[in-house]
């Protein structure tokens, strides 16, 4: 048995590999410890070899020491810790995980720290959010125009396109929330499987079964349960999984090595499940709850100012209700209202928020053919299209919300078109897909004010990004 600590192995390996300045990143598998290296000429191989508690060295693309099961992942984690590579995107050939190096010794905001966070959890997953955006934008756009005559309700290729596109688009985002949990995990250090398992646990029908348990939920209105499924959205998958990263490092500095592999995982998952279900869940429940009677209240006011101000309010708020998972709690209003007047008046006005990052990515687009930032250049192009049908996940993960601010000065110019549809009294026969798609969703004399009202938003999240966004903010994303 090696009489070598974890600590002392990880402390040799730096300096064996050439110090940390020469290290890129580190992962592990079952028995191996995976390091990238940036000049393999300063790498000593034959005596890394010989270092007690190393089984062998495997050079490959990356150097692969072979520790044994269990001591790799603790290994990893103590490299990663005292290289402080948590938090850094993996260096690969692949554009999405080839960021700007944070700056050593850089200080920097809360706020930025962690919208560089959640940065480095989505960007990875901006070519299958693009991909699934405009697949189902798609799809949205033939079911439309099927039900509204445009298209033959009996054509079996039209039927099966939109099918496949469907198909193809929610195979992504109807499980966004388990790649959410995997990336989350290699952003804290914690196992990716582990990360994808508590994303699952929150789209997990077994949620409502607990719910009612408890009498948490309500199973006249679902989506207003105290806990059901998708409640907290992808930010409660994320706290949730920065759970299960401290409860997994702690759990597994206190197991010996050969238990390691059984009863961490074990631990950990029925710890943060335990947190995850009946605290983080039920809170953003009851978040929910509170919001949706709040906006209840707002939106029945007959004062035309007070419908303005709310109309720009909504608008501008609803995207990072999307965020927080809260936007399920609007939809027993829609039906309300659809009820009680015939129409809903809610769903244009929140269908501005997507248009206001229409305008605003249009800006950032100038912005980086200014500055020369071709990938963005790239990114917004893909995901535009999307935006312009009315799947917005592509513009918020991929071009707003990892820039930080632009997620702000969307949503400030969506503000704009939600103002005037609410003044102008634009009525929805239904709810579905926002964005030009939802046109034919609109009452006849309201369907030209829809119209205006997003290219209003357009307008709006354009000149209000372009004042405030600096070149500086898009030049080296």
């Amino acid at each position: 048995m090696s009489s070598i600590t974890n600590k002392e192995l990880s402390v040799r390996i730096i300096e064996l590999l050439g110090g940390k300045e020469n290290i890129i990143n580190v992962t592990n598998c079952m028995t191996r410890v995976r390091i990238q290296v940036k000049r393999r000429g300063e790498v000593r191989l034959d005596e890394l070899k010989t270092v007690e508690g190393v089984m062998g060295v495997v050079e490959a693309e990356t150097i692969q020491i072979v520790v044994g099961p269990g001591k790799a992942k603790k290994v990893a984690d103590i490299l990663n810790e005292d290289l402080d590579l948590y938090g850094q995107p993996h260096v690969t050939e692949d554009w999405q995980s080839n960021k700007q190096e944070i700056k050593k010794g850089q200080k920097q905001s809360k706020l930025k720290s962690a919208l560089e966070t959640i940065a480095g959890i989505f960007v990875p997953l901006i070519p299958a959010i693009i991909a699934a955006g405009i697949f189902n934008g798609f799809s949205s756009l033939i079911g439309t125009m099927q039900q509204q005559g445009g298209l033959p309700q009996d054509s079996q290729f039209w039927e099966v396109t939109r099918l496949l596109f469907s198909l193809i688009g929610s195979s992504f985002l109807g499980y966004f929330a388990i790649f959410t949990g995997v990336n989350a995990a290699r952003r804290f250090g914690a196992t990716e499987g582990l990360g994808g398992m508590v994303g699952a646990m929150s789209i997990s029908a077994q949620i409502v079964s607990i719910s009612e348990i408890f009498g948490l939920y309500d199973a006249q209105t679902p989506l207003n349960s105290i806990l059901t499924t998708g409640k907290g959205g992808i930010v409660g998958v994320i706290i949730g999984v920065y759970l299960l990263s401290k409860i997994e490092k702690f759990v597994r500095k206190s197991v010996p090595d050969v238990l390691d592999l059984i009863i961490t995982p074990i631990v950990t998952l029925l710890i943060t499940a335990l947190i995850f279900v009946f605290a983080i869940m039920p809170l953003s429940g009851i978040a929910s709850d509170w919001l949706v009677s709040a906006l209840s209240v707002i939106i029945g006011s007959d004062n035309m100012v007070v419908s303005v101000i709310s109309g720009y309010i909504l608008s501008a708020l609803f995207l990072p209700m999307v965020l927080l998972g809260l936007h399920h709690g609007l939809i027993p209003i829609y039906a309300i209202q659809l009820e009680a007047f015939g129409g809903v008046s809610l769903f244009p006005v929140l269908a501005m928020a997507g248009a206001g990052q229409v305008g605003a990515a249009i800006a950032i687009y100038m912005i980086c053919k200014k500055v020369g930032n071709d990938r963005m250049k790239q990114v917004i192009a893909g995901a535009l299209p999307a935006g312009i049908l009315g799947i917005g996940e592509p513009l918020i993960y991929g071009v707003t919300l990892p820039l930080g601010k632009p997620f702000i000065t969307a949503g400030l110019g969506a503000g704009f078109g939600g103002a005037y549809v609410m003044a102008t009294q634009v009525m929805a026969t239904a709810w579905g897909p926002s964005g030009l798609v939802a046109v034919p969703l609109m009452q006849p004399s309201s369907m030209i004010h829809y119209v205006i009202g997003i290219f209003i938003s357009y307008i709006g999240g354009f000149i209000i990004t372009r004042i405030f966004i600096k070149d500086s903010d898009v030049a080296g994303v």
